[in-house]
Parts: C-alpha cells; structure tokens; sequence
C-alpha cells in the first residue's frame, strides 16, 4: 500500500525538460554545418600557414599577426569536432583529453579575438599615425604583443582548465521496473563538462567565466576595432585615390562580418548568464538553446573567413595563393612525366622560384 502510493507520487513529479527541438538542432548542425566549417577553415589557414613558411616571410607587423590569427583558427577547427563529439554523445577520451581540448578552445577564442583586435591597432598606426609607424611597427614588438595576447588567453582560460572533468553525471541513471521487484538501470555515460566541488563555486564560475569571454572576447576587440577602422576610414577618405576607396569597402567588410558572426552569439550568451539563474518553461529552454546552438555556429563561421579577409584579400596574398596551386601543378607533372625529364624540370622549377623570391615586397599582406 504505501509502495503505491510512493509510486504514484513519483509520478506526479514533473521531468527534466527534454529540449527536443534543441537536440535535433545540435544533430544537424554538429554532423553538416559544422563539418562544412572545419574543412573549410582547415584549408584557409592551413593555405596561410603555407604561404608564410614557403612564399612570403614575415617582413612586417601584420604578417606577425596574421600568422598567429591562422594559427590559433586552425587549432580550433582541430579541436571542433571532438567538441562536437562531446556534445552529441559521451566522452570516451578522460580527463586529461577532456581538460587540454576545452582548455585549449579557450585559449583559441580569446587568442583569436585579441589578435584580430592588433591587427585593427596595426592599420590605424601605419595609416593614421604614419610617423609614429617605422618606431612602432617592429618585429621585436610584433613579437612581443603575441607573447602577451597567448599568455593573457591562458590566464583567462584557467578556469575552463581547472573546473572542466570527465565524470559521470548523477542523471545518467536511469532505474525502471521489470517486475515486481526486479530493478535495471541503464549503462551511465560519461561526459566532459563543468564539475564543481559546491553550489557557491558553481555560481561564481557559472557568471564569471561566459561574462568575461563577453567582456574580453568580444566588446574588448570591437571596442578597439571601431575605433582604428573609424579613424583609418577618415583618413582613407580624405585620400582621392581609387586604391584608398576601395580599401574603405574592405575595411567596412571586416567589421560587418566580425560583429555579424559574434554579435548575435554574444547578445544570446548575455541573456543566458543574466537568466541563469531564473526559472524557465521547458518551451522557453528550448528556445534558448536552439538559439545559443544557431548562433554559436555562425561565431564559428568566423574562422572560415578569417583567412579572406585578412589575408586572400590583398594583392600579394593572392599572387602567393596562385604560386602555390602553380607549383602544386608543376610538381604534379614532374611525376607524370618521363624520368629523365625529372631532373630537368627541377632545376627550371628551382631558378623560377629564386628569381620570384627575390623581387621585393615590402608592403604588407593586409594591402590598404
């Protein structure tokens, strides 16, 4: 008698919001949209990377800057899909995998974002404050800044190093009843996430950590970033020159896509760290984790035309790129020809590439 009536008061008791819409939203983004971007994103900084070791040496500030910016993207796109993995299934890697993969997303985020951030500081000395450029745009200093902006993005990720665990989260046991007095429960799955030692700490680091990404990793650079670009674009348009206008529209095309991408994303991850702590409908759960997961993916997207916009768009950069896909060819042909032909084509390949490498370029990737 009383075993009934515990059972039926167990029933009355309301479930875990199942946030279904949310779940399929993940699935298909997780296993299309987000493979789309790794490959892409893959392939545009890894070209970067390339064209930096092999065709253009680092010769100026930007370039410091762009290298590390395709560095830090292409770690990231590395790390996404076993990020994804976690998100959709259990996390069979432990700790140790568990804490450097989030860990190291971090670092990638606020990395990324700082340098984009330099880089907006570097075209507003070179252009505005021109006098002041040949002092200030060094390469000992250029090397300096990206020393800082690293460490500064491992201070700030300590947190998701210390407090992300593999662990087993109480909800994954499932009990049912086979018989009467028969009991099962369901295999538990592991998962990677935020594991606190009690309530006080969970809410300190649960406001702390996405307020600081929003502070540092995204009003911080576009602070920076509308103030360099505002002044180089008036400085730009006093310029009567086609090239200087024209470098006005690629300007305002870095900045719209900058906060396109992590404007959307950041206003949803304020809203959530404000109502963390509120009670919500399983409706209006949902609803905010289909759109955390939208937007999330078009911040993601950033890292795919990070390499366009920085580097592909200037005149140099795209010569480098079409060297390369030359070349690619070149050396495909050499295998496809006959053998004693090989030796020949080699050495013609190897003088065309001194003679192009030593033609000047002193300008910088990044052409204004």
């Amino acid at each position: 008698m009383n075993w009934s009536q515990d059972n039926e008061s167990m029933n009355d008791w309301p479930g875990p919001c199942s946030n279904e819409n949310a779940r399929n939203v993940e699935v298909v983004l997780g296993l299309y949209v987000h493979s789309i971007i790794c490959l892409l994103g893959f392939l545009g900084n890894c070209l970067v990377i390339i064209t930096y070791a092999f065709y253009k040496k680092t010769k100026s500030m930007t370039d410091i800057f762009l290298l590390n910016v395709a560095v830090a993207d292409l770690l990231f796109v590395l790390s996404l899909p076993l990020i994804v993995y976690n998100q959709l299934w259990s996390w069979p890697m432990g700790a140790a995998v568990c804490k450097l993969l989030r860990g190291s997303y971090s670092v990638n985020l606020y990395s990324g974002t700082l340098l984009l951030a330099c880089i907006s500081a570097d075209r507003y000395v070179a252009i505005v404050q021109v006098r002041r450029s040949f002092r200030l745009r060094s390469l000992p200093h250029s090397r300096l800044i990206c020393v800082v902006v690293w460490t500064a993005a491992v201070l700030l990720s300590v947190p998701t190093f210390y407090f992300y665990n593999w662990y087993q989260p109480s909800h994954s046991f499932e009990a049912f009843m086979l018989d009467d007095d028969n009991l099962t429960s369901l295999v538990p799955e592991h998962v990677c996430e935020f594991q606190f030692p009690d309530v006080g700490t969970a809410w300190r680091t649960k406001v702390s950590v996405p307020s600081t990404q929003l502070a540092v990793g995204f009003i911080l650079p576009l602070l920076i970033m509308a103030f360099c670009y505002s002044a180089v674009i008036l400085t730009l348009l006093r310029a009567r020159n086609f090239q200087r206008h024209k470098a006005v529209r690629v300007v305002l095309a870095v900045v719209v896509v900058f906060i396109g991408c992590h404007l959307p994303y950041n206003v949803t991850l304020l809203y959530d760290t404000i109502t963390m702590f509120q009670h919500k409908s399983c409706e209006e759960s949902d609803l905010l984790s289909v759109t955390k997961t939208v937007t999330q993916t078009l911040a993601y997207l950033h890292c795919c035309l990070n390499p366009v916009l920085y580097a592909f768009v200037g005149v140099k950069f795209r010569n480098h790129f079409k060297r390369i896909i030359q070349d690619l060819w070149c050396l495909g042909a050499t295998y496809r020809r006959p053998r004693h032909l090989s030796r020949v084509t080699s050495e013609i390949y190897v003088s065309t590439r001194r003679s192009q490498d030593g033609s000047s370029d002193n300008g910088s990737s990044f052409t204004m």
